[in-house]
């Protein structure tokens, strides 16, 4: 474990913090934002003893390598390597990863190479992942900790089904762990995991492939609903569930570089908002009885042209498969049991004609409504071993996202549920967020550090059917995990720590696992306060450096994502090192969670809805008027603002005459409609990445905060307000983004020159929405900064 930072003394300290401050740029940008050499992606595997996780080797190297941590409970500890990517491609000369593959890690925002996901079998011994777009098996051996791994090496006796060996994407190991399934795109395809004999089990016609994807989760539900996959295995091990959908409904989107004229661009099918999405139909495919080839599919057959989004695909041991739909408003959803019939009953599936693909009924479990949008809760719905239906529900009435058992709420008013991690027959393991006014006792391992387990700390517990809360984690954080058998893995971050915490326990006996990531080694001074009538959660977040941390004064820097669903302020240092950095430039620094940022009930969360504009504008402003009251209560000491971390002085007086605002994504929309609909509060900003038009964006996220009203999109847009600009405004935004592409800044850029008005536009060649280039990011912190700089000294 890394021991808390500490303020250190005179003219050392200044150094310290003035060469981190310095390389602050450069070393994030090497370091993949200070991720390289972090264990993450953990598996326990059999009762608990052993765990699979993800690791590259040092704090600048992005290729991850398989490990396993090993823990007896008492005197045998220990992690091993299992999997190298340098020895398996010793002769490969850098990564090439198929286009597809390299969409959906955009998707799931994965920076990494080497191993970066893996498929594990139910007994813990057959793992399958991908390395350059190749298929690799790693066979654990009886100690648990020395493997063989081998390249899978593909054979299909149909030479027409050749072109089905590539690209393989999201392969997934049977639970026996006999056969690996994958999709190319244009086909699933289940091959033997002992000699890669394979076939093409699911294929989309050659007539259909324009816009037709199996096996492959369309881009609304890979973006906006955090499903990555596209088939399913079943317990059996004989039967798959499979995606496939077709997008010819939807518009189709130009992304193009335009340093480089000759290429003629990456053309996608976009599901813009208040356009059609793409149709989504499920098939079963029951495979005979060499678990290679066909013996019957069937269609799904749940309505999806009333539910058309396919949420969530779950198939348990012992159950049949839980589907969760939502219509097109997502204020309606279905959970539903797919009636995949018994062994024996495959053969008695009939069609209507020769012509026609048998149906698979489906059960309605449950139905749910909400007014404005229904949350996706991760995690549900789920089966308990006893065959109880777990789901979640956004009770309007006690202002709480809960679990149901069998349609009964069980998890308490006031623990909002953010995510399922695990349900047995006694209890359910979940990340919550506490709202204290709704639930002001806690668990006494607990009572130290109340105040901070509120909406800014993400907590493990384990909530039985009664409702009791039994804490996982103690101290506020950000934390997940999981559990199996008698092992149990918790990671995350916290206040203390500057480096992410994995630790796996067994028998109630913990071990961390190794981190080799670097850290800023800055000196965090980062102060959580309640701001403005609406009592918004923020952090406040000064200098410690030796040139602007006495001084009486500073410019404020409001650093706010914003929007929907996310949240900044939460008890991670991580969080903060940007705002530290930026505090060093001579800024007293400000994030601020508004409305609908998620974490303090459902009410709160739909306070946005349609008008999601004006109200995250709204908060900003009211907590920039609260802000001098705010830093009075930290430096005379006042109960409600305390000091989180670090240096603890008097704070600056915010200089109210010279704020500007930055922000990326969400955070970037806010940054330009502050110096456009706020001018005498915001004196500049810098938008990175800003969805200016709404309608640009997509259906599933848009839709769900904005409705389907043309006249409510008009409302939230700010290309309208390109006159009101008075301020100045840096645009910044890559041309390779295919999330929030950079139509938005163009247009808004447009119409600004239409209207006379000066701006600054950064377009940024090959850069997607991650900014992945560590030039460009490094860059563009020093390009803000002067930016801000010149613009705050006028």
């Amino acid at each position: 474990m890394t021991k808390p930072l500490q303020p250190a003394a005179g003219q050392a300290a200044d150094s310290i913090q003035s060469e981190a401050v310095r390389e602050y740029a450069a070393n994030k940008a090497r370091t993949t934002r200070f991720t390289c050499g972090a264990p993450r992606c953990a598996t326990l595997l059999g009762d608990g003893e052993r765990m699979l996780f993800l690791r590259s080797d040092g704090s600048e190297d992005t290729v991850t390598a398989l490990w396993v941590s090993v823990n007896n409970g008492t005197d045998a500890v220990g992690e091993f390597m299992l999997a190298d990517p340098r020895t398996l491609l010793a002769d490969a000369d850098a990564e090439d990863v198929p286009a597809e593959e390299r969409a959906r890690r955009e998707r799931a925002r994965e920076s990494g190479s080497g191993i970066v996901a893996y498929s594990v079998d139910d007994a813990g011994r057959t793992v399958l992942f991908t390395i350059n777009g190749e298929l690799f098996v790693c066979e654990l051996g009886e100690d648990g900790v020395t493997a063989a791994t081998r390249r899978l090496e593909l054979t299909f006796d149909d030479d027409g089904e050749r072109q089905y060996a590539a690209p393989i994407l999201n392969p997934r190991v049977s639970p026996d762990g006999t056969r690996v399934a994958y999709a190319t795109g244009t086909a699933v395809v289940v091959a033997e995991t002992a000699t890669g004999r394979a076939h093409a089990v699911f294929t989309v016609a050659e007539q259909d492939r324009a816009t037709m994807r199996a096996g492959l989760a369309e881009f609304a539900a890979a973006e906006e609903m955090d499903r990555y996959s596209g088939f399913w295995w079943g317990p059996d091990s004989r039967t798959l569930l499979v995606e496939c959908f077709d997008s010819a409904a939807e518009p189709l989107w130009t992304i193009s570089d335009p340093a480089n004229p000759a290429d003629p661009g990456m053309r996608h099918r976009y599901p813009r908002a208040l356009t059609q999405n793409a149709v989504v139909d499920l098939f079963a495919v029951h495979l005979a009885d060499d678990r290679l080839h066909v013996d019957r599919t069937a269609l799904v057959d749940w309505d999806n042209a009333a539910y058309e989004y396919l949420a969530v695909v779950r198939w348990q041991s012992g159950q049949r498969p839980l589907l969760r739909v939502l219509n097109r408003l997502q204020t309606d959803e279905q959970i539903l049991r797919v009636d995949v019939p018994e062994e024996s009953g495959w053969a008695h599936l009939t069609s209507i004609d020769e012509h026609t693909m048998p149906l698979l009924p489906v059960s309605v479990l449950e139905t749910h409504h909400n007014d404005q949008w229904i949350d996706l809760i991760d995690g549900t719905p789920a089966y308990t071993p006893d065959g109880r239906l777990i789901c979640s529900v956004n009770d309007m009435r006690a202002d709480t996202n809960r679990l149901t058992v069998d349609g009964v709420p069980f998890t308490p008013a006031g623990w909002q549920v953010r995510a399922l991690l695990d349900a047995d027959d006694g209890t359910v393991m979940c990340v919550v967020q506490r709202t204290p006014e709704l639930a002001p006792d806690v668990p006494k391992a607990w009572r130290a550090t109340a105040a901070d387990h509120d909406a800014r700390s993400f907590d493990v517990v384990a909530i039985d059917y009664e409702g009791h809360v039994y804490p996982v984690t103690d101290e506020p954080g950000v934390w997940s995990a999981s559990r199996r058998g008698d092992g149990l893995m918790i990671a995350g971050r916290d206040m203390a720590h500057p480096q992410a915490q994995m630790m796996h326990y067994f028998h109630g006996n913990g071990v961390y696992v190794k981190n080799h990531a670097a850290v800023p080694g800055l000196t965090m001074n980062v102060r959580f306060a309640r701001l403005g009538e609406r009592s918004l959660h923020a952090a406040i977040v000064a200098p410690t450096g030796a040139q602007y941390a006495a001084a009486r004064q500073l410019p404020v820097l409001m650093h706010p994502y914003g929007g929907p669903g996310f949240q900044e302020v939460t008890m991670s240092m991580a969080a903060y090192w940007d705002a530290q950095w930026w505090a060093e430039q001579g800024y007293l620094v400000v994030v601020v969670d508004g409305r609908g940022t998620t974490g303090r009930g459902p009410r709160w969360d739909r306070e946005i809805h349609e008008c999601m504009k004006d109200v995250t504008l709204a908060d900003q402003v009211d907590a920039v008027h609260a802000l001098a009251d705010a830093v009075q209560a930290i430096n005379t000491g006042q109960p409600h603002a305390r000091h989180a971390h670090a240096a603890v002085r008097a704070l600056p007086a915010p200089d109210l005459e010279r704020v500007a605002m930055i922000g990326w994504s969400y955070g970037g929309f806010l940054s330009a409609l502050a110096v456009l609909r706020a001018p005498d509060v915001f004196a500049a900003a810098c938008a990175g990445a800003p969805p200016t038009d709404w309608t640009l964006y997509d259906t599933c996220y848009t839709e769900r905060y904005l409705g389907l009203d043309p006249e409510v999109y008009a409302r939230n847009s700010i290309i309208a307000d390109a006159p009101r600009l008075r301020r100045p405004l840096m645009l910044i935004h890559g041309f390779a983004d295919d999330n929030v592409t950079i139509a938005h800044s163009l247009r808004l850029s447009q119409a600004l020159m239409e209207a006379g008005r000066e701006h600054t536009f950064l377009p940024l060649t090959g850069i997607t929405h991650m900014t992945n280039d560590p030039a460009v990011a490094r860059n563009l912190l020093v390009l803000q900064r002067d930016f801000l700089a010149r613009a705050l000294a006028r």
